[in-house]
């Protein structure tokens, strides 16, 4: 018998356990010892026969050569015509006859071995995954910090030549005659002002910083964090959309654009992370 473990990314733990009907009984034990360790992937538990020759002959015990010996000359003390046990029907005894609770500790031994080797492999893993989203993160502040000195002037554009359109249209339809030129004035300023702090992106980048230095804090902190990384990530992305819906400048536009891409790079990295 050998145990072998196998996980792929999942955002949930799914656990699927392929047994051998005589150890049926273990699914309970061995659901509760998987679901201790991880939280997070899909993982295959399977129990099987080795089926490489040098172990697939029995190794018979003492035990058993002494208990098949008895009933051997318990048969024939009955049935003296009957002919004495070859060595092919004991190596064949021997193979179904395992003491059940042996082998039972026996699964159970070796299937924590395996969750331990897949608990360290997942912590190497982890500790260059950490390394990557650290490495997003740097580079999503970098983009920020090149957003941030276009706000200002990217405001002030917007906002004048709203207030030249402004101009323009009251100059067609002829309104500047009829209202008073310090109540256009006023009027245009106002608009002006409300149509700013529609494309005003500063609060935007203020929480998406937030968000990356909380992001930095989980990753350099460790343990249990995929599910906050998953909600962090949304975040991110949901600041990055509002910015390009907002961005009244090219150059705001494509630093929204490079945003994305790297925030869907760390989306795909946290699916990794339990």
């Amino acid at each position: 018998m050998h145990v072998e473990l196998r996980s792929v990314n999942s955002r949930f733990l799914d656990l699927v356990l392929r047994l051998p009907d005589e150890l049926r009984s273990l699914e309970p034990a061995l659901r509760e010892l998987v679901g201790a360790q991880f939280k997070r992937g899909k993982i295959e538990l399977r129990v099987a026969s080795r089926a490489d020759a040098d172990t697939a002959w029995p190794q018979p015990q003492a035990l058993q050569l002494g208990r098949l010996a008895q009933l051997q000359d318990l048969v024939r003390g009955w049935l003296p015509q009957a002919a004495p046990l070859s060595v092919n029907e004991v190596l064949h005894w021997c193979r179904h006859a395992t003491p059940p609770a042996r082998l039972d500790e026996w699964v159970l031994e070796a299937a924590k071995q395996a969750v331990d080797g897949l608990k360290k492999a997942r912590a190497r893993e982890g500790q260059k995954l950490a390394a990557v989203l650290l490495e997003r993160v740097g580079r999503l502040r970098e983009l920020a910090d090149q957003a941030e000195p276009l706000v200002p002037e990217v405001v002030a554009r917007q906002q004048q030549r709203f207030v030249d359109r402004w101009n323009e249209a009251l100059a067609a339809t002829g309104a500047a005659a009829s209202v008073p030129r310090e109540a256009l004035h006023d009027r245009a300023l106002n608009e002006a002002a409300a149509f700013a702090i529609r494309i005003d992106v500063a609060e935007e980048l203020a929480r998406l910083r937030a968000h990356l230095d909380e992001i930095a804090r989980l990753l350099k902190a460790g343990g249990e964090l995929g599910k906050r990384l998953d909600f962090l990530v949304q975040e991110l992305l949901r600041e990055a959309n509002t910015l390009a819906s907002k961005a009244a400048s090219l150059e705001l536009t494509n630093l929204s654009v490079e945003m994305k891409v790297a925030i869907e790079q760390m989306r795909e990295q946290v699916q990794n992370i339990e």
